[in-house]
């Protein structure tokens, strides 16, 4: 068996080489959204008691959700830094900073007085910590995404670009876990005076691991290549806005359809909405958690076969039929929530997962076949932020703000069945480029617009 292949840009590449790539985003991601989520799980659990209780309960709910939303404001601006930097100076070298920053933020939250012990410096230091969070996972997801695509065998993109994919899953089932274990080491008053603390602090022992192990990973050959034949942008954003604002745009909203979906659990609207005592629910929280954590696993597992399955029909053609599950699973996901079972909870949402992998797992390499190679990073990493925000940012609080409002989940339901169609919609108007060359030789055939009624070259 061979143990060379060629890379995207015509180099070669050892499978062990390729194996510490996959190995790297998979763990680095992983680490990040460990990160990120357990934010979000306990912005749903305990922080509108700990931090915005005088605003009374229904307003400290809403309060505690829209600092989960408040980061992907800033996520464009992490986007920007590291798409500037990584089109310029490399891709590894954004991965490693990224890391650091957002475990620096996760471990000063696991550190944070709370409202009763200094007043409203409480909340305001716990919004400016999740807006670094925020910043770094802006400048994570690109460099994810192309140091395993770029490494990647031209016709298993899909496969590889699920690596840095599979980090989110795999970062909710951590989260969530570990969570749910302090809700059993630290039951009832116990976790909201310190257990809640501990994962966060865990983050300093994930991040040294992720930081070792990505300090391992080769620089991706594209950009290698760029830096050799000195054909880097010198104003990369620039750019990408002059010629490709609508594609960014397109791309955005393609990530916003799944975005707002799965932020009903990572976001921890269903862990909240679950575990309300004041609720129709009232279901404890150590088994939402494990039924959470569950959900990931069944998210994990169609997010590989979406990416594996995409080198196979297509991107676009995984999209749709993504679309169409993910629909199902919307309709499906409060009718079986709302049964007051933990098993019912399970079964909404582990089949909302089946159409969420699979309209995610094929992003990493359609996100990096629509751009040139010379804005890569900037186009991947811009679009990303721009349909955080317009999808998964403020999910949570739109949902609380709706049932609120109507008295019934029918209102979340639509919304969520709408931002599917705009995501199925958005789909509809890019032609697939699979297998399209990555490398800067082919820079003119990239520069073609994969949007449909655009110019061809």
């Amino acid at each position: 068996m061979s143990t060379t292949g060629l890379t995207p840009t015509g180099s070669l590449a050892s499978v062990g080489d390729r194996r510490r790539v996959v190995f790297a985003t998979v763990i680095g991601t992983t680490v990040e959204w460990y990160d990120f989520f357990i934010y979000a799980s306990a912005a749903g659990l305990v922080f509108s008691q700990l931090f915005f209780e005088p605003a009374g309960q229904q307003a400290a709910i809403l309060l505690s959700f829209a600092t989960v939303g408040v980061s992907f404001l800033f996520r464009p601006l992490g986007a920007f830094l590291a798409g500037h930097f990584g089109d310029k100076y490399g891709r590894r070298v954004v991965l490693v900073l990224t890391l650091i920053l957002m475990g620096a933020a996760t471990a000063l939250i696991g550190l944070l007085p709370t409202f009763a012990q200094i007043g409203v410096a409480a909340p305001v230091l716990l919004i400016l910590l999740r807006i670094i969070q925020g910043i770094s996972a802006g400048g994570e997801w690109g460099g994810a995404v192309l140091m395993a695509v770029e490494h990647a065998p031209r016709a298993k993109r899909g496969l590889f670009g699920a690596s840095p994919q599979l980090g989110v899953p795999l970062g909710l089932l951590l989260a969530s876990g570990v969570m749910a274990l302090m809700a059993v080491i630290a039951p009832g008053d116990a976790f909201l005076e310190w257990g809640w603390r501990v994962p966060f602090l865990l983050s300093i022992v994930l991040i040294a691991i992720g930081y070792w192990v990505r300090r391992r990973v080769e620089e991706s050959p594209v950009f290698a290549e760029i830096a050799e034949r000195k054909v880097k942008s010198r104003m990369p954003i620039v750019q990408l806005f002059r010629k490709h604002t609508l594609l960014v745009i397109i791309a955005a909203l393609v990530f916003a359809g799944n975005n707002a979906v799965g932020y009903m659990t990572t976001g921890g609207y269903i862990q909240n909405y679950s575990t309300n005592p004041d609720g129709p629910i009232g279901l404890e929280r150590g088994p939402v958690l494990w039924a959470v954590a569950g959900s990931a696993v069944t998210w994990l597992l169609s997010t590989f076969f979406a990416g594996w399955i995409s080198d196979r029909i297509g991107r676009r053609t995984t999209y749709i039929v993504g679309w169409v599950l993910q629909l199902a699973g919307v309709f499906a996901l409060f009718p079986l929530v709302n049964t007051g079972t933990v098993g019912g909870l399970f079964a909404g949402v582990a089949i909302l997962t089946i159409g969420l992998g699979l309209t995610y797992g094929p992003q990493a390499a359609l996100y990096s076949e629509l751009f040139p190679a010379s804005i890569r990073f900037s186009g991947v990493s811009i679009s990303y932020a721009i349909g955080a925000i317009l999808g998964g940012a403020f999910a949570p609080t739109i949902a609380t703000a709706l049932v609120q409002a109507t008295g019934t989940t029918w209102s979340v339901t639509w919304y969520l069945a709408g931002m599917t169609v705009v995501g199925l919609i958005a789909t509809l108007l890019l032609r697939d480029r699979s297998g399209i060359p990555l490398g800067p030789d082919h820079e003119a055939e990239q520069e073609v617009s994969p949007l449909y009624g655009a110019k061809r070259a």
